[in-house]
């Protein structure tokens, strides 16, 4: 699991049909191979690690449903190590399971922060609240606005300079995760309607 809380931007350095390594500095402190680490939100396993990048393993399908397909060396991406027990949870709780791609529509200043709005199919904006969280590109951020195919959130400075989505224009696909809780709800509820049961708790994933 992890916060949403980027811990700093790392630069693409190599790519192969199933890694990427990545030059980094702060999340390579303490980080051991097998450790998870999260690349633009998404969950990849360490494999291999030097005093200056760590590789991760990217399987196909993974490289298919999120940006980290369209990656080039040089490219920017959003990095955060896994969430340990001792940490504080500044965001929210985040899987580093993509749920799907979000094209930005709309980027407009709005005094010190930037509003971005994200096209996003209806099945995944259904689990989107406004002054909910949602994860884009593995930050934690707040919705602002919620439209049947669209969301909006606002981010302030601090956030912009230590993330790469001030660089990103209209047109660009982030990653999007949804509030996970709204899915395990989701689940809870049709329960009530097929009735609940120790059968049906065990093949949801809930014992």
């Amino acid at each position: 699991m992890f916060t949403g809380i980027i811990e700093e931007k790392g630069t693409i350095c190599e790519r192969e049909s199933t890694s990427l390594r990545i030059k980094a500095n702060e999340i390579l402190l303490g980080t051991r191979t097998g450790d998870s680490v999260a690349v633009n939100g998404v969950c990849l396993t360490v494999v291999d690690l030097n005093r200056d990048s760590l590789k991760a393993e990217v399987i196909h399908e993974t490289l298919r449903l999120t940006n980290l397909g369209g990656l080039n060396i040089g490219d920017k991406v959003n990095l955060e190590r896994a969430l340990s027990f001792s940490d504080r949870l500044g965001g929210h709780l985040v899987s580093g399971h993509i749920d799907g791609k979000g094209r930005i529509i709309k980027k407009r200043r709005e005094g010190n922060a930037l509003l971005f709005s994200f096209s996003l199919p209806e099945e995944l904006t259904r689990y989107i609240i406004k002054k909910g969280s949602v994860a884009v590109d593995g930050i934690s951020l707040t919705v602002t606005d919620v439209q049947r195919n669209s969301f909006s959130v606002s981010i302030i400075p601090h956030t912009l300079s230590q993330t790469i989505l001030e660089e990103k224009s209209v047109g660009y696909e982030a990653n999007i995760e949804v509030d996970v809780i709204g899915k395990y709800v989701e689940k809870l509820m049709a329960s009530k309607e097929k009735g609940l049961s120790s059968n049906f708790l065990l093949e949801q994933g809930f014992l």
